[in-house]
């Protein structure tokens, strides 16, 4: 945990926070930190700053905290990504989430099982637990937004056009003759399908939307490696400075 981040019910009168469960036990097995010591933290969708920890119990943890300075850039990405298999579901959120991505929509595909759904990694409480994990480890504080969609078409059809206005809209698809642009720094849109990729007509819907299908090259990867892949290519986020 690079950053405690804090919910707006941590913090109490005279610029004091608490923390307790797993943060306060992250903080003390992991941090290694004791009564004195001082910590990066940051309000979630606030700012960031300094905490000092002024009491250490088996339950909690107080900080005397200050709270000055800005987040990072978030990177001006929409991502739709194919719901992915449940055991590799929360890496790929906790990744995407410490990239900076902001917009991530999950979308069904012939080759997602309908039992993916119904994973519990995708409630409320679950969802903001691996995105909080994925901003703690990369120092930042908005939280992202995750919206649903169950099918295909109608999201394709009737929600993705307005997703790429005013964007290139990129899906990212073995086999085609395109390479993948490398640091384009602007609002994009980037598809990514589920493991052996989106079917011929999902393509070509997508397509049929204003997206352009690209290769990574010949070889073929697993989603938790394509989707960082991807991002890291579209976005120099060492150079750049986004708005």
């Amino acid at each position: 945990m690079n950053l405690a981040l804090l919910s707006a019910e941590d913090l109490r009168e005279g610029g004091k926070a608490r923390l307790t469960g797993r943060r306060r036990d992250h903080l003390v097995s992991v941090l290694r930190a004791g009564e004195g010591d001082s910590l990066a933290v940051g309000l979630e969708n606030g700012l960031m700053g300094t905490g000092t920890v002024t009491r250490l119990t088996d339950s909690l943890a107080e900080l005397a905290v200050t709270l000055d300075q800005p987040p990072p850039a978030p990177l001006p990405l929409t991502l739709v990504l194919a719901m992915p298999r449940p055991k590799m579901f929360r890496r790929v959120l906790q990744t995407v989430a410490a990239l900076g991505v902001k917009d991530i929509w999950l979308i069904n595909s012939y080759k997602v099982e309908k039992s993916f759904w119904q994973t519990p990694w995708l409630q409320e409480a679950q969802l903001h637990e691996n995105l909080t994990l994925g901003l703690e480890q990369a120092k930042d504080t908005l939280i992202p937004t995750v919206h649903l969609r169950k099918r295909f078409k109608p999201f394709v059809e009737d929600e993705l056009p307005a997703l790429l206005q005013d964007r290139p809209g990129i899906v990212a698809h073995p086999g085609t003759h395109e390479p993948c642009p490398i640091h384009i720094n602007r609002p994009a849109t980037l598809c990514i399908g589920p493991e052996g990729g989106f079917i011929p007509y999902e393509v070509d819907k997508l397509v049929e939307a204003g997206c352009e299908a690209v290769h990574l090259g010949s070889r073929i990867l697993r989603v938790e490696t394509a989707v960082p892949v991807l991002v890291s290519r579209l976005y120099d986020g060492c150079l750049a400075t986004f708005s």
